[in-house]
C-alpha cells in the first residue's frame, strides 16, 4: 500500500512539475506580447512618466530611491529563494549557476548599490506598483526556469555560445555600471538642471547605461538559449531603448552645442 501512494504522489509531482513548465511558457508569451505594446506605445506616444519626464499628473509619488529599491528587490530576492529554497535540481550543473548567478549579480547592483547612489526624480506610485510587478514576474520565470527546467550539456560552460553570451553580459554591465557612475557626477551636490554627458560610451551615443543595459540582457539570452531569456531581452529592449531615443531628442532640444556625431542607443548606427 506504501508503494502504492508513493507511486501516486509521484506521479502528481510529475504532473505539477509539467504544468509549472507550461505556465512558465505561457508567461514568457505574455511577457512577448506585453513588450510589443510596450515598445509601440513608447515610440509613437509619451515617454514613461518617470525621470526627467514624471509628470505631477500621475497623483502619489514616491521617494525615487527608496522605491526603486523596493520594485527591484524581487528580481533578486526571487532567484536567491529559487536557488536555496525550492528544489533546484539543475543547480548540479555549472552553466545553471552561472546562468541563475548573472540574474543575481545584476540585480543584487540594482537593489543594493544602485539605489543608493542614484539620484532620480520622485516616482509615481502606478510606475512604482507596475515596476514591482514585473520584477516580481521575472524573477520567478528566470529563476524558476534555471533551477528546475533548463537542462544543458556537461560541458555546456565551456561552449562558444555560452562563452559569447557571458562575455557580452561582463561588457555590457560594465558599461552600464560606468554610464550611471557618469551620469550621478554630472550635478554636485545641491545642483538642478541637466548638463550634457561625456565619457565612456556617451561619447557615441546619448543612452549609453540603456545600451550597457540591453546588452547584458542579450548577453544573458544568447548564453541561457532559451524562450524566458530571451523574451525578457526583448522586453528590455521595448522599454528602455524607446527611452533612449527620448534622451537623445531632449538633449538635442535643450543643448545647442550637443555633439551632433552622437547617436541615441547604437553607437554609428541609431
Amino acid at each position: 500500500m506504501a508503494s502504492e501512494t508513493d507511486t501516486k504522489d509521484a506521479s502528481r509531482l510529475v504532473s505539477f512539475l509539467q504544468n509549472e513548465e507550461n505556465i512558465i511558457t505561457y508567461m514568457a508569451y505574455t511577457m512577448l506580447v506585453w513588450a510589443i505594446l510596450l515598445m509601440c506605445f513608447l515610440i509613437w506616444g509619451e515617454p514613461a512618466a518617470y525621470g526627467r519626464y514624471v509628470n505631477t499628473k500621475f497623483g502619489m509619488l514616491l521617494n525615487g530611491n527608496f522605491a526603486w529599491f523596493v520594485q527591484e528587490l524581487p528580481a533578486f530576492a526571487v532567484p536567491v529563494w529559487c536557488v536555496f529554497y525550492t528544489d533546484a535540481v539543475q543547480l548540479s550543473n555549472v552553466a545553471n549557476n552561472v546562468l541563475v548567478g548573472m540574474m543575481i549579480l545584476h540585480y543584487f547592483q540594482r537593489t543594493f548599490i544602485y539605489s543608493l547612489m542614484r539620484r532620480g526624480k520622485p516616482t509615481p506610485i502606478q510606475l512604482f506598483i507596475a515596476a514591482f510587478i514585473i520584477c516580481m514576474y521575472n524573477g520567478y520565470m528566470q529563476g524558476r526556469y534555471l533551477t528546475h527546467f533548463a537542462v544543458y550539456e556537461t560541458n555546456y560552460h565551456v561552449t562558444p555560445k555560452f562563452l559569447f553570451g557571458c562575455t557580452m553580459f561582463v561588457i555590457g554591465m560594465a558599461i552600464n555600471i560606468q554610464s550611471d557612475r557618469i551620469l550621478n557626477n554630472l550635478r554636485k551636490p545641491g545642483e538642478t538642471g541637466y548638463k550634457i554627458p561625456r565619457g565612456g560610451m556617451f561619447d557615441y551615443i546619448s543612452g549609453a547605461n540603456f545600451f550597457g543595459e540591453s546588452l547584458e540582457w542579450m548577453g544573458y539570452a544568447v548564453a541561457c538559449w532559451n524562450l524566458p531569456a530571451f523574451v525578457f531581452a526583448i522586453f528590455t529592449l521595448s522599454n528602455i531603448g524607446p527611452r533612449a531615443l527620448h534622451h537623445h531628442k531632449f538633449y538635442k532640444e535643450k543643448f545647442e552645442d550637443y555633439p551632433p556625431e552622437r547617436k541615441a542607443f547604437i553607437p554609428f548606427l541609431l
